[in-house]
């Protein structure tokens, strides 16, 4: 799979625009939040994007050519972003972040995982997620196409229910990130407050 997303990643285009995802930064730009987490970010626009609305951004993927891709887009911009190449069950920090990002971070072991990146949260810190959801099978819009790699409210429930909060929708929407994440999607989003 890191050889997947490696060649991707390497391509000329961004994969997934250069723009940071619209509901990451509508949520994120409602906070007075100094820190962000930001697993599996790909090539680095979420960082560079929280970076620009004033937020210390630290992300990272497994992908070389990822982090590659990001560190250009920062420099393209101006902001500074701490990318590290590593596999989630890889990373590991000392901080704990005002915001947690999961934008399209589709995973195996998903309940691992939405601990472990919890974890590195602050209590009252915020978790905003969007992904896809078990309804986007059969589209083209991208994402994984098997039902385990999709996300439920009830699994984000059962993830997040430590949480002292919890708001999650499903919803459809038209994506315009980059060529692999464009047209009508079936969607999940949760705001949470650990």
């Amino acid at each position: 799979m890191k050889d997947f997303w490696n060649q991707r990643y390497a391509e000329n285009e961004y994969a997934y625009g250069k723009e940071g995802n619209l509901f990451l930064k509508e949520q994120l730009s409602a906070l007075d939040a100094k820190s962000m987490l930001l697993p599996a970010d790909g090539q680095g626009r979420n960082a560079c994007m929280a970076a620009l609305m004033g937020v210390e951004a630290k992300a990272f993927d497994y992908s070389l050519s990822g982090k590659e891709r990001a560190e250009k887009l920062a420099t393209e911009l101006g902001v500074n972003i701490d990318f590290e190449c590593c596999a989630a069950e890889d990373f590991h920090s000392e901080q704990l972040y005002d915001v947690l990002g999961l934008i399209y971070a589709h995973l195996p072991n998903r309940q691992a995982f939405h601990q472990k990146m919890l974890s590195y949260v602050k209590p009252g810190g915020t978790i905003i997620l969007e992904a896809f959801s078990k309804q986007q099978i059969g589209k083209t819009s991208g994402g994984p196409q098997t039902d385990a790699m999709l996300f439920s409210k009830e699994e984000l429930e059962a993830d997040f229910a430590d949480c002292s909060s919890i708001e999650i929708t499903e919803t459809e929407t038209v994506l315009n990130e980059g060529q692999y994440h464009e047209g009508l999607a079936s969607v999940i989003r949760m705001v949470a407050v650990r």
